[in-house]
């Protein structure tokens, strides 16, 4: 029998939420027009994080060294959804 992971479990349900937030907002305002693709991307990155976040933590059992990487996964994630959205490094990825 599988064990409940509460943590991951919670984490897939953040993901869910963050993911609900445009989907509702276009429902409100023509200000955000998010198509499938937008969604599977963003998707994509959010359950990537929590997966190699949750594989790190798994393996990692110091709570210093478990800070550094959910940090270090944080910023990376941030990074790359700030470059598909807006560009800021002018990289291919983000369409430039």
């Amino acid at each position: 029998m599988l064990a409940i992971n509460k943590r991951l479990v919670f984490l897939f349900g953040l993901v869910i939420v963050i993911l609900a937030i445009p989907l509702i907002a276009m429902q409100f305002t023509s200000e955000v027009k998010w198509d499938l693709t937008d969604f599977i991307a963003a998707g994509i990155i959010l359950f990537g994080a929590v997966i190699v976040t949750e594989v790190f933590l798994r393996i990692f059992k110091k709570q210093h060294h478990r800070k550094l990487i959910v940090a270090a996964i944080l910023v990376i994630t941030l990074l790359l959804w700030a470059e598909l959205a807006v560009g800021i490094f002018g990289s291919p990825i983000a369409g430039s």
